[in-house]
């Protein structure tokens, strides 16, 4: 069996888009993309934009979609996070953070009147000052990082031992394929919805679309493990930029080793330090989820939430937390 060591990962280079000169770099990520955003929103996406002497100095993505009662603007499926690009400037802490706040709300003062409005900020992006003077409500949402300038020794001995055990487990089990097609990707992931009588939560055409952009690009990668047969029993896909990889998608079979997807997860990790890349696994929805991630001894990051409801809306998400306590609600309805 191909060990973890062995592996010859695909070359990782920068998204197509990213290869041409830009005028703001500070917390663009492969999401503000627009091939990106022309997928994921089906086209249905605009740009705020501040200038300054002809040059772009802040800019600002935001969907919109109107649904049977109210017009909205959140985050795209897959879209992990979004928010303001500001060109920084130099000076003083105080220049800088009134630069920032300026440029945020002339960026504010160009989005669409919505029901609901709500982002999740690049990382980067370390306060939501200006979104909170303009009355939105801001939020803290965690996600979990290994910084691009960890070694790959330190990477595995910050790993719970029980995960180093697992993928060890798993290493001398399963396969790994570094360049799965989008064919058999999303194939091998529709098979395991069905097989637990789910949907797919992203949409369909959505997912084959942007997984067949971002290979294509070279902006991504799809892992396969493979058992005994052999058979895919587990896959992941990842996406990067010029300063992150992200755990996107994953699908494991119901009978896959209980290491397959630690394992695919290692591998991506692996690659990323070897090439300098964060790798960010993505946030988590739940305390399992958050368990299962932490045990890979990733730094836990901060990502800002911004949001903003009318009065109606508010009331009718209040009725229905109400009348289904509990249940934890998106941002959304």
């Amino acid at each position: 069996m191909t060990t973890v060591s062995d592996l010859a990962m695909p070359a990782i280079e920068p998204p197509a888009a990213a290869a041409s000169p830009r005028s703001i770099r500070a917390a663009h990520s492969i999401f503000h993309e627009p091939w990106w955003l022309d997928i994921a929103t089906q086209g249905s996406w605009a740009l705020a934009v501040v200038k300054q002497n002809r040059e772009i100095i802040g800019e600002m993505p935001y969907a919109v979609a109107r649904t049977h009662l109210w017009r909205v603007s959140h985050l795209p499926p897959l879209t992990r996070t979004l928010g303001p690009v500001i060109k920084p400037v130099t000076g003083s802490a105080s220049r800088q953070m009134h630069h920032r706040l300026d440029v945020t709300s002339r960026l504010i003062d160009q989005l669409p009147e919505c029901d609901s409005f709500f982002q999740l900020l690049d990382p980067r992006v370390d306060d939501a000052i200006a979104f909170a003077l303009r009355g939105f409500t801001v939020s803290a949402r965690y996600t979990l990082r290994i910084a691009a300038h960890c070694t790959l020794d330190e990477a595995w001995a910050r790993l719970d031992s029980k995960t180093r055990n697992v993928i060890r487990s798993a290493e001398r089990e399963l396969t790994i394929a570094p360049e799965l097609s989008p064919a058999e990707f999303l194939a091998f992931y529709d098979t395991n919805l069905a097989a637990r009588s789910r949907s797919n939560a992203y949409g369909a055409t959505v997912m084959r679309e942007l997984v067949d952009a971002f290979v294509e690009r070279k902006a991504g990668t799809l892992l396969g493990a493979y058992g005994p047969g052999p058979r895919l029993v587990a896959a992941i896909g990842l996406v990067w930029d010029h300063q992150a990889m992200y755990y996107l998608l994953s699908s494991r079979a119901q009978d896959a080793h209980c290491g397959s997807i630690s394992l695919l997860l290692w591998t991506g990790v692996r690659s990323a330090l070897e090439r300098r890349l964060i790798f960010d696994f993505d946030g988590f929805s739940s305390p399992s989820t958050f368990n299962f991630l932490s045990a890979f001894g990733a730094t836990l990051t901060q990502r800002l939430g911004v949001e903003r409801l009318g009065t109606a809306y508010l009331l009718t998400r209040t009725l229905k937390r109400r009348l289904a306590p509990g249940k934890v609600f998106a941002p959304n309805l």
